[in-house]
């Protein structure tokens, strides 16, 4: 299933795309695409439906984060290689985590601001892997069960504020507009394997990402198992996991996002994002 939120923003309501690419009604059997929503009991449910006999959703409404009420938006660093070397880093010997604030949170098409005093904004485009069942001390063997599906994230980030402004990455991570999340969640059983996966990101028309998910140095199983060991995870929780080479920071002469520019970016089975980029 690929499960989306459509709507103004603050009264998203919840749907799914059907096999012709038409946006569906889920309100008659679910509040929204969150937590709750995405146990498995709930979307073995919502698989016995007939697609085609939900109410069919006119025009072409904005669409939401693909996953409401979030409690936590954990992002692992430094997960590709070829990313960590153009950026000058060592390989990390274990997951680099951070986290991205929830109220960076916002929909695939949404503007992302540029914050005021920026220098430095860049894009990342990552896979974003949402927990269905929750759990702590997870074993590798058991941890691809927790995931209830996949989407895209454009991991925006201020690379002065992340790194040149002292303390921890934090605070060039979460910037309001910095997390679109979206067009939609595709559950797990539809994706075979996540880590082949194709990913890119455009600015501007020109391609500056273009990479694969079987890069990562820490695959999702260990990545579910080893943050669990520090927190519990819950359902709708989303975790971004890296990007592949090709970010602003690593061009030469690096290159950062200005107001009036437009960002293009997709994963292999999970759709595409397109933001403009806003003076804040």
């Amino acid at each position: 299933m690929k499960l989306l939120r459509y709507g103004n923003a603050g009264s998203e309501r919840p749907g799914l795309l059907d096999s012709n690419g038409k946006l569906r009604d889920l309100s008659a059997h679910v509040t929204d695409i969150d937590g709750d929503t995405l146990q498995p009991a709930t979307l073995d449910a919502l698989r016995q439906l007939d697609p085609h006999s939900l109410p069919l959703v006119s025009g072409e409404p904005r669409l939401g984060a693909c996953v409401a009420r979030s409690g936590k938006f954990i992002c692992i660093g430094l997960n590709y290689a070829d990313h960590a070397a153009e950026t000058g880093a060592e390989i990390p010997k274990e997951p680099v985590v951070f986290s991205k604030w929830t109220s960076a949170i916002v929909g695939p098409n949404d503007d992302v601001e540029i914050p005021r005093d920026s220098v430095k904004t860049d894009w990342e485009v990552e896979l974003g892997v949402v927990i269905g069942t929750g759990g702590r001390y997870i074993s590798e063997a058991d941890a691809m069960a927790h995931v209830a599906g996949y989407c895209v994230i454009n991991d925006v980030s201020e690379r002065e504020f992340q790194i040149e402004r002292g303390g921890t990455w934090d605070k060039g991570k979460g910037c309001d507009t910095f997390g679109p999340i979206g067009p939609w969640l595709v559950t797990a059983d539809e994706i075979p394997d996540p880590h082949q996966l194709n990913l890119w990101l455009e600015v501007d028309g020109t391609r500056y990402q273009n990479g694969n998910t079987r890069t990562m140095i820490f695959r999702i199983p260990e990545i579910i198992s080893y943050l669990s060991r520090f927190m519990s995870l819950q359902p709708g929780d989303i975790i971004s996991t890296g990007t592949p080479p090709g970010v602003g920071l690593g061009q030469k002469p690096p290159l950062y996002l200005k107001a009036g520019q437009v960002m293009h970016l997709g994963i292999e089975g999970l759709g595409e994002q397109r933001q403009k980029t806003v003076q804040a």
